[in-house]
């Protein structure tokens, strides 16, 4: 009798239409993400059970906490190549970068560095949460002019743009990509970055959901999550999403 109470179990979440995650903090102990090697690969392992079968990771670059370079990025994706090819998994997997638009940014930026690239000259940027840069725009703009097409990680989680929304539209007709966060939908970060990805999702704005895994834990709530998977089959059934055509 009491069985009729019962919440309703749901299976584990299906991502594979997704087939690539493009942020992730996999490579190991380089920044706030995996903390070594074989915690990369039982992420990975997880990941792949949710149907993911590339990984495209992207490990902070941003100067005063995570002093990346190219060379630290790419050999932390040399390793975990490595030890994927042991394994019976088959997925692909290479580095890119999550670049904070900082003093250093600028510094690439002046030097005309080249800068890891999510797909083709897609580069991943975050900035500050807590106030919006000033030169934010003029930071964009100059990634622009050196060729690159900035895609904006998590826009829902700056929550100053939720008091003026206008601020998204301009960064969209600055042809700006936006990625959201898989966790978003579920409301981890909380409701009013849950409220701003439905925001974006309804107009139409997202082109890239990314998992910004840092942890087993962060997996474990997708695998749970069946309004994640809901979600991400409506806009890939809308046809919105650039992940399917990414390559690892």
């Amino acid at each position: 009798m009491f069985g009729l109470f019962k919440k309703k179990e749901h299976g584990p979440a299906d991502l594979s239409g997704l087939v690539a995650d493009m942020h992730n903090h996999l490579i190991p102990g380089i920044d706030d993400g995996a903390t070594d090697l074989e915690s990369s690969i039982v992420m990975i392992r997880a990941m792949h059970e949710l149907g993911y079968r590339k990984f495209i990771a992207t490990p902070h670059v941003q100067w005063d906490m995570f002093k990346n370079t190219h060379e630290i990025i790419e050999n932390g994706a040399r390793r975990v190549q490595t030890r994927l090819a042991e394994t019976e998994m088959k997925v692909g997997f290479r580095g890119a970068a999550e670049y904070y638009l900082d003093e250093h940014m600028d510094m690439l930026m002046a030097e005309n560095a080249p800068l890891l690239t999510i797909h083709k000259n897609m580069v991943l940027v975050e900035f500050s949460f807590i106030r919006q840069p000033m030169d934010l725009k003029d930071k964009l703009f100059q990634l622009q002019i050196k060729g690159y097409q900035p895609i904006i990680a998590h826009p829902e989680r700056y929550l100053y743009f939720g008091a003026h929304k206008s601020a998204y539209d301009e960064l969209h007709d600055m042809e700006c990509i936006f990625q959201l966060n898989l966790l978003s939908l579920c409301g981890y970060y909380g409701k009013k970055q849950e409220e701003l990805a439905q925001y974006l999702i309804k107009k139409k704005y997202v082109s890239l959901l990314g998992s910004d895994c840092h942890n087993l834990r962060h997996i474990n709530i997708l695998r749970a999550s069946s309004s994640i998977s809901n979600t991400v089959n409506r806009l890939l059934d809308a046809g919105l999403l650039l992940n399917p055509s990414l390559q690892a």
